[in-house]
């Protein structure tokens, strides 16, 4: 179920959320939301990828080496 938050944001931010909406023909809330979705999603990525490599990360460089010179295929 999607819940809803209220923020403030400055004129500034709020005038450039209007034109980026405006660019892709949605409203400012829906193109905010999506946004904060993706901007999350990219987040939680980049978490998990910096945990995979603290984990696996010397093991998967000597197995597959490092590098343009590596023989990954």
């Amino acid at each position: 179920m999607a819940k809803e938050i209220r923020i403030k944001v400055d004129d500034e931010t709020f005038e450039e959320l209007q034109r980026r909406a405006a660019d892709d023909r949605e409203e400012t809330d829906q193109y905010a939301s999506r946004r904060l979705t993706a901007d999350i999603a990219r987040t939680r990525f980049l978490e998990g990828a910096k945990a995979f490599v603290e984990e696996h990360g010397q093991a998967f460089a000597d197995r597959f080496g490092t590098g343009p010179s590596s023989h990954a295929a």
